[in-house]
């Protein structure tokens, strides 16, 4: 498992790798780390569970053969319980059967690599799962009604004209970008945008979502950030 440097990432994830084969645990994690990724591993299901019970990786390499609890009855755990239903899952198991794959695919890993593979392989798969499933983890610049926010320069526009955010401000508008004409309670920002591991109050959103929208009611899109009554934000280019 050759590390190809020329081979480019998205923006840096973190991510967890269940794998009880300690040599190939090894390999994958010096490969992610050297592609820019946060690493974080365990040798079996329970550790896994800890780990994720602490804090939310933002995609999961899950091994289907472990010892204890197998990779496919974790992955079926995450996917019921709402706290981790979200999380990706890629699989990575010996086992090519057609069946296999449309096995783990009905438990709920959003893709299935079969060992051995290279990094490049890996690498592309867990770009093309993120993408689909956290558009605000890849580098690319998200746009909606005037407004554009790209992750690689820090910078916001509106209407073409800069606007000047802090770093909450900017994880926040880039979030809402990134998933826009959705309602998001106040928990569910302060999961995505502060972290799930991080205890504020939840009117602490109330006040970054006044100063995002002072940063852009010179602008006028301040109108995009709308309130719904009882469920919490969403960024729609539909005015209502």
């Amino acid at each position: 498992m050759d590390f190809n440097p020329a081979f480019q990432t998205i923006m840096a994830a973190t991510i967890l790798v269940v794998e009880d084969e300690p040599a190939i645990q090894t390999l994958i994690a010096i490969n992610l780390k050297r592609a820019g990724h946060e690493v974080v591993t365990a040798l079996d299901a329970e550790t896994a569970q800890r780990q994720i019970n602490e804090a939310l990786p933002d995609l999961i390499l899950l091994d289907w053969m472990l010892p204890g609890m197998s990779g496919l009855e974790l992955a079926r755990r995450l996917r019921a319980d709402p706290r981790s239903r979200q999380v990706p899952i890629i699989m990575l198991t010996a086992r090519g059967d057609e069946r296999d794959k449309v096995q783990g695919l009905e438990t709920g890993a959003d893709d299935y690599v079969t060992k051995p593979f290279s990094p490049k392989e890996l690498l592309a798969r867990i770009q093309a799962v993120l993408r689909r499933r956290a558009p605000d983890a890849t580098e690319d610049a998200a746009e909606l009604g005037g407004l554009r926010v790209d992750p690689v320069s820090h910078r916001v526009t509106a209407d073409g004209q800069a606007v000047t955010l802090g770093p909450t401000e900017f994880r926040l508008m880039h979030f809402l970008i990134t998933h826009p004409e959705r309602v998001h309670t106040r928990s569910q920002l302060l999961d995505q945008v502060w972290g799930d591991h991080v205890f504020v109050e939840e009117r602490t959103v109330d006040v970054h979502i006044r100063r995002l929208r002072g940063a852009l009611e010179p602008s006028g899109l301040d109108r995009l950030i709308q309130t719904v009554r009882g469920s919490g934000y969403r960024l729609s280019a539909e005015v209502v």
